[in-house]
């Protein structure tokens, strides 16, 4: 990157002509977030409010096609680690979180449970164990007082505060057994956000439908349950009764449920902005 061309460029920024702003801005846009250092240091520097903004908004442009870059990645690579999904949704809000961050958290609570884990504990004990440690000695907990709140949403907000709602919990709890080597993978029923422990890892190399031992409800404090208790929720909502509702779903389908979240978050706060940007990165995730 050439710094001194930069420099001229964000200097044009503050041109009243609106064809060399137009051009200047995709020219700034193009470079990618290399020049937000620059942008930011120059906003400090500014005393006029709407040179300032111009900067802003050429900062969150940049920030936001990094998100959709990034996120579209993930998706045509297959959506593998979970986490980085949530953290790329993240992004959007709070550009400077870090996957190392949300990951050295993750390894954190991950070893705690390690250290009292054994070959000779059963599926259910295992679970058993997780949840103490999930819930009794992390204090992860469903957000009661606060439950259509973004901040819900965010993975890096829920790792922090420990309160989340049905789908960052799951996501967070379904991370933190896969690095314990529990096959603990999400299930995308309507209205409520599941996991199931299935008798063997799922991925690609997996043939046939997997075999799931049984259900856990994360934000019910990893509640265990069977198909039956299953069958009487889709039996209670009325709903056309379907496979999905009891097999592992993918973690590109956990990032749209996410978002979905967050959508309907901000439709109630009337956001319309961030509505549009979380249905344009939905849209990434659905491959539309």
């Amino acid at each position: 990157m050439n710094k001194k061309e930069v420099d001229a460029l964000i200097r044009l920024l503050e041109d009243p002509d609106e064809n060399i702003f137009s051009e200047v801005s995709e020219n700034l846009l193009n470079k990618g977030p290399d020049v937000i250092p620059l942008l930011e240091k120059t906003w400090e520097e500014s005393m006029t409010p709407a040179y300032q903004e111009r900067i802003e908004n050429i900062i969150q442009q940049i920030q936001f096609r990094d998100v959709k870059k990034d996120l579209l990645q993930w998706v045509e690579t297959g959506g593998e680690d979970l986490l980085e999904g949530a953290w790329i949704v993240a992004r959007h809000q709070y550009p400077d979180v870090t996957y190392g961050e949300l990951s050295d958290k993750i390894e954190a609570i991950s070893k705690e449970v390690w250290l009292e884990l054994n070959e000779n504990l059963t599926a259910l004990e295992k679970v058993k164990l997780l949840n103490h440690f999930f819930y009794e000695v992390q204090k992860f907990s469903r957000n009661r007082m606060n439950f259509y709140a973004p901040q819900n949403s965010y993975i890096n907000l829920v790792l922090e505060s420990k309160k989340g709602n049905p789908i960052t919990l799951a996501i967070i709890y379904s991370v933190v057994a896969q690095k314990l080597n529990m096959n603990v993978y999400g299930v995308n029923l309507p209205k409520i956000f599941l996991l199931a422990y299935t008798l063997n890892p799922v991925n690609e190399e997996s043939s046939g439908e997997p075999v799931v031992l049984f259900y856990i409800n994360p934000y019910n404090r990893g509640a265990v349950l069977g198909k039956k208790e299953i069958d009487q929720f889709v039996k209670q909502q009325k709903l056309m009764v379907r496979k999905s509702f009891y097999l592992p779903c993918s973690n590109i389908e956990i990032i749209q449920r996410l978002l979905l979240n967050l959508i309907f978050s901000y439709e109630r706060l009337g956001y319309p902005d961030k509505i549009e940007d979380l249905t344009e990165l939905l849209r990434i995730v659905k491959q539309e």
